[in-house]
């Protein structure tokens, strides 16, 4: 009954950042908000509910999802300006959202760094230089697993570093956020600079999901001068002699050491077994426990052991 696509056994590795992953027992690709609606109510509650963005935070596990994966597409990536206010849909880019705010003269501009999307934004409480979605959220339009569309609120989402609470399976369709103001000009050429900083600091070529670990400090690169970094991820990894540690074809990259890097044709195993071994050596040498900020999904290949953790 849907008009959307729904497919079987989709390799999911050419859908994440990393290009690693087995597949999903069901994709499905909704034409729009009503598709999704009428998808959601006939299928039964049993049945395992992935909804996933562009990929950009995630390590699918080789065994690959059963149930289904659902990935929202064009229809649901619009962004419209009302005064101070920016909605985004959930599949529209973080990176746009930050462009078309600020030709609209509206600071959204610590979205232009962020890889994904901004249903994941929303769920993972993206953040960078000092801000987060938090502090400018002020609704998201969200489908239930019954297929019901509700609104919910800061309260509802409960944001804390990296966390937010979405009840469980649901879909994110929309987000609305408030902004302040600023020249366009000036808010171009702040997100130029933070690019530029970017490229000159993390490996924006290789392939990678971004930050591998929350920072054990609670909270993200602020961007200032006196920004400490003693209890920033990428530091006690370094502290630990763990930049450019390998596993398979797995890398804690040299240029950032919290950035892992499918270096040469990496497992999801590579990638997920590395991190582990990063976190336990850490831990041996800090008594800092740190926690995964890239979400992991699904389960091993059988051949592969379970390196969870």
């Amino acid at each position: 009954m849907v008009r959307g696509r729904v497919t079987p056994d989709y390799d999911l590795s050419a859908l994440t950042w990393l290009r690693v992953g087995g597949p999903a027992e069901w994709l499905f690709l909704p034409t729009d908000v009503d598709d999704l609606a009428v998808f959601l109510k006939a299928l039964p509650l049993d049945v395992p509910l992935f909804a996933m963005g562009v990929g950009s935070n995630l390590i699918v596990r080789d065994g690959g999802l059963d149930g289904v994966v659902v990935r929202l597409g064009r229809a649901f990536g619009t962004i419209d300006v009302d005064g101070n206010r920016v909605t985004a849909g959930a599949a529209a880019l973080d990176a746009h959202v930050a462009k078309r705010s600020a030709q609209a003269g509206l600071d959204l501009t610590f979205l232009r760094t962020i890889p994904g999307a901004i249903g994941g934004a929303v769920r993972m409480n993206a953040g960078c230089y000092g801000s987060y979605v938090a502090d400018h959220f002020v609704s998201a339009e969200v489908m239930l697993r019954s297929g019901d569309v509700v609104t919910l609120g800061p309260d509802d989402l409960n944001f804390r570093y990296r966390q937010s609470d979405l009840p469980d399976g649901a879909v994110i369709l929309s987000a609305t956020f408030e902004a302040a103001r600023g020249e366009p000009e000036a808010l171009a050429a702040r997100m130029e600079d933070q690019l530029a900083k970017r490229d000159a600091t993390q490996p924006t070529k290789d392939r990678t999901a971004g930050s591998t670990f929350r920072n054990p400090a609670g909270f993200s690169s602020t961007g200032a001068a006196d920004d400490r970094h003693d209890l920033k991820a990428w530091k006690v990894i370094d502290d630990a002699g763990l930049r450019g540690a390998t596993r398979g074809g797995a890398q804690m990259s040299p240029k950032h050491p919290n950035f892992l890097v499918n270096a040469d044709g990496a497992t999801a195993a590579d990638l997920e077994g590395l991190g582990e071994e990063v976190r336990q050596r850490v831990f041996e040498t800090s008594g800092i426990r740190l926690e995964w900020e890239i979400m992991r999904v699904g389960k091993p290949a059988p051949e592969a052991d379970d390196t969870s953790g």
